[in-house]
């Protein structure tokens, strides 16, 4: 299901190992961690008509205020609020139904987001090492992956391997833990998050990374404490460099602790 350059990261812990102070070497920009939906790739449009076919299948109503609400969230928060509104199948059935919905409009064509592909080339290209972090689950990841060429992502966690998903931070610290298993020396100050939606964006900061808004399909709120960008189209590895940079040299800086297991 897999190919051999990305391996599914299980989330047995999510806690991650404590590095030594910063101050005493520099930060650089080491990991891209890429939420898919959205961000990626404009799969947004396939989940939301499948959403539509389902309930409308069950003898339900949906609105496009409803489906706006599910984008970003994992799948199993997404099937339950797909039963409340009449869906009469199983959490399990609900994930599984909309997955393969979605695979087989994918399979048809894969809608890439306007620059990912060649700022995902870049970073792959300067070195940096790439991730996925979606609530989309392994199968529906794979093929997303597939259409790229081998090697670009050092593995992904997808909704399937963890037990909370976003908004909660585990899917990042999952991540930033991986990586740290290869590069001790590696913090979550070295690592940039790129996330579309309001439950990934929010995921990504309470994990500690640089994070990288780029709304798409709902708008975002304001908030300082991350950067928002409109688009990734002209982006580049720089571009993600200077705000590490710029985050360990702001006033006040420190070096981010080791990041618990969240409750």
């Amino acid at each position: 299901m897999y190919s051999s350059s990305v391996s599914n990261v299980q989330a047995s812990s999510t806690q991650v190992p404590e590095v030594g102070p910063q101050a005493s070497r520099a930060v650089d920009l080491k990991a891209a961690l890429w939420d898919m939906d959205g961000t990626l790739v404009d799969t947004e449009p396939y989940w939301i008509a499948s959403e539509f076919a389902l309930v409308q299948a069950h003898g339900g109503e949906w609105s496009h205020e409803q489906a706006m609400a599910l984008v970003g969230q994992s799948l199993v928060h997404s099937a339950g609020v797909l039963q409340q509104a009449g869906v009469r199948l199983t959490v399990r059935g609900i994930i599984d139904h909309l997955t393969a919905e979605v695979i087989r409009q994918v399979r048809h064509e894969i809608p890439w987001r306007p620059g990912a592909r060649k700022l995902l080339h870049d970073l792959v290209d300067a070195g940096v090492r790439c991730a996925l972090v979606t609530m989309s689950e392994g199968p529906l990841a794979a093929e997303i992956v597939a259409g790229l060429p081998s090697g670009y992502f050092e593995f992904m966690v997808t909704g399937d391997a963890v037990k909370h998903g976003k908004p909660h931070p585990e899917p990042y610290l999952t991540a930033v833990r991986r990586l740290q298993a290869a590069d001790p020396l590696l913090t979550i100050d070295e690592c940039v998050a790129l996330e579309d939606s309001i439950p990934g964006v929010a995921s990504a900061q309470a994990s500690g990374v640089v994070t990288v808004a780029i709304p798409h399909t709902v708008p975002l709120p304001e908030d300082s404490g991350r950067t928002t960008w409109p688009s990734l189209s002209g982006r580049t590895v720089a571009d993600l460099r200077a705000l590490v940079v710029d985050r360990a040299n702001a006033p006040g800086a420190r070096s981010a602790p080791a990041a618990g297991t969240p409750q």
